[in-house]
């Protein structure tokens, strides 16, 4: 049994049950030629061209049992064609109203990630309003724009001033510090090592608090 969440498959139409119908479609409109072929070979008669002469005698030109059974093929191949198409119009409509409700889920189902991951993101301290080219700022990838949300040892709970973020870069000159930002609302954690370098200070960026 299946979950009340699951769609029931079996009984859904797919592509390949539409191309299916199509291709009965195509066989039925073949054998309805087939069977106007036959109608054309004999003089002609078509569907409604009387099979008796002036006397009222069978018409001695054509072969009247051959027409008549060509005619009432046709007439039984044009109904189950006529069934046919009403099938293959619901099976598209279900196919087109099935794909679009799936797309709204699918939207659906975006927008509530994007809302959820919105939700969780932390809170920022302090914003990069400055990186140098060429700066150890630089090369670990930091932004101008970039919200920190972690600096090393600093995070959001912790942080008072920007001299909590001066007091860890002094004291891991040359190590790898854990940056993590907000960028354009996705978190992003990075590698930024504090040095010496041809600019001034250890990393070459400018980060200023947000207003709490």
């Amino acid at each position: 049994m299946s979950a009340p969440d699951e769609a029931p498959e079996p009984k859904g139409i797919s592509v390949s049950d539409v191309q299916l119908l199509l291709r009965k479609k195509d066989e039925l409109e073949a054998q309805i030629r087939a069977y106007y072929g036959v109608l054309e070979d004999q003089k002609g008669v078509g569907m409604n061209e009387p099979l008796v002469d002036v006397e009222g005698y069978p018409r001695a030109d054509v072969d009247v049992y051959q027409v008549r059974t060509a005619r009432h093929n046709i007439i039984c191949l044009q109904n189950d064609h006529k069934a046919l198409m009403h099938q293959v119009e619901q099976a598209l409509h279900q196919l087109h109203a099935r794909e679009k409700e799936k797309r709204e889920k699918d939207e659906a189902e975006a927008r509530a990630e994007a809302r959820s991951q919105s939700q969780v993101l932390p809170q920022p301290f302090a914003r990069v309003n400055a990186v140098t080219q060429g700066s150890p700022a630089s090369f670990s990838g930091l932004q101008v724009d970039d919200e920190i949300v972690e600096f090393g040892s600093v995070n959001t709970h912790n942080f008072q001033s920007l001299q909590n973020i001066a007091i860890v870069v002094q004291h891991s000159e040359g190590q790898p510090l854990s940056v993590t930002v907000i960028r354009n609302g996705q978190k992003l954690h990075l590698g930024l090592t504090p040095k010496r370098w041809s600019g001034k200070g250890l990393l070459g960026c400018n980060i200023v608090p947000l207003q709490r």
